[in-house]
């Protein structure tokens, strides 16, 4: 039974169909293929260099590939703009986190819901005329989402104050009040303590009964643990893919890494 909000478990949500990206005499990207089904987590990993980002960036339409294409929901995804992606069902958070410095926490996050407001972002933001109602209902849903992740009473901070494993929870608060169909994670590990990391990993476990998760991350205990599905890039492709268990005992995986197998797929 498929609850209300929830994505109907085995749908096909995202396809990379044979992606290959090059720039100038690079090849960011070679034949790459990726399927992500509703309410999984699949996890993105590899070295340094590997084209991870550059694969976010093509979902994204930062890139256009010089081949292969984007599936979503069974449709190609073609010349879309990364301003439309909230309003198809997909967010992606970023490594830099992005957030507006002159902005409190709460407008923050209600900037991240205009894929909900009926008037348009900037109206509802300002509380002008009929928008007024929309306001107040976006600031809502904010506010719920900020209470989610436990930093509600934070909402009239500005960012700049806070410590930066808070800051991260605001990043991911403004993803997570569009209700996307598929939350894109750049690196949401880096720069959290063993408590935050612990918290963070069982966010990602509960997300999957409301959304499909990619996960491009280098701290390999957090991808074991919450991963569905790992994906390995190296020099631009896909050099393994499958269950975590299945990850941790390829030779390739620990090859690419440069280092014992033991300690760099475990991440000790």
């Amino acid at each position: 039974m498929t609850l209300p909000g929830e994505a109907p478990p085995g749908e096909d949500l995202l396809v990379v169909d044979g992606l290959t990206v090059r720039f100038g005499g690079l090849t960011a990207l070679h034949d790459v293929h990726l399927s992500v089904d509703a309410g999984t987590v699949v996890g993105v990993i590899g070295p340094n260099g590997a084209g991870k980002t550059t694969l976010f960036n093509v979902v994204c339409g930062f890139v256009r590939p010089q081949a292969g294409r984007v599936l979503w929901r069974g449709r190609p995804l073609v010349r879309h703009r990364p301003e439309q992606l909230a309003r198809l069902g997909i967010v992606r958070t970023l490594q830099g986190l992005g957030l507006f410095p002159g902005l409190t926490v709460l407008e923050n996050v209600v900037a991240g819901a205009g894929r909900h407001a009926r008037t348009g972002l900037v109206p509802a933001l300002a509380g002008a005329g009929r928008s007024a109602r929309d306001e107040a209902e976006l600031a809502a849903r904010a506010r719920e989402t900020l209470g989610e992740l436990g930093i509600a009473d934070l909402a009239g901070r500005l960012p700049g104050v806070l410590p930066y494993g808070v800051r991260k929870r605001v990043a991911l608060a403004r993803a997570l009040v569009a209700e996307p169909d598929l939350l894109l994670l750049d690196e949401p590990a880096s720069g959290l303590s063993a408590a935050e990391l612990a918290e963070l990993s069982t966010l990602i476990l509960s997300l999957r009964r409301r959304m499909a998760v990619v996960l491009v991350e280098h701290h390999m205990d957090l991808v074991m643990q919450v991963c569905d599905r790992v994906v390995v890039l190296n020099f631009g492709e896909v050099i393994a893919a499958g269950t975590p268990a299945r990850i941790q005992a390829d030779p390739r995986v620990a090859e690419a890494y440069l280092g014992d197998p033991a300690e760099e797929v475990s991440g000790a």
